[in-house]
């Protein structure tokens, strides 16, 4: 077996987890305010600009934390970050910890201020 490029690993997990755009994140966020938004950048990245609402969890200690915020396996969880690589690696381990209701925001950080708002 070979091993995958990481463009291709990110791909096939961007296939098989729900996206969804800024604009349809924002019309999430007004009807379910229990929903969690994590920036999975580093805190240095988050420094430079964050969108507000977002809870930053650096993808390095992502199943560490993620149960300070939330043990509820249908809890809705959005992920972003940078380019989008972070977020769907991310978002396929929390779903194998055993979370249902994972999606990536298909947005980069500024697509999400001009949604959400800046923090």
């Amino acid at each position: 077996m070979s091993l995958k490029p990481l463009q291709e690993l990110v791909a096939e997990t961007k296939a098989s987890v729900h996206c969804l755009s800024p604009e349809a994140a924002a019309e999430v966020f007004k009807e379910d305010s229990n929903a969690l938004i994590i920036d999975v950048r580093e805190p240095g990245e988050v420094a430079e600009k964050q969108a507000r609402g977002t809870i930053n969890i650096p993808r390095g200690v992502l199943e560490m934390k993620i149960t300070d915020y939330t043990m509820d396996p249908d809890c809705p969880i959005y992920l972003h970050c940078a380019s989008g690589g972070r977020a769907a690696l991310a978002a396929s381990a929390l779903e194998h910890m055993g979370f249902n209701k994972v999606s990536i925001l298909d947005a980069n950080c500024d697509d999400l201020i001009t949604h959400l708002g800046a923090s």
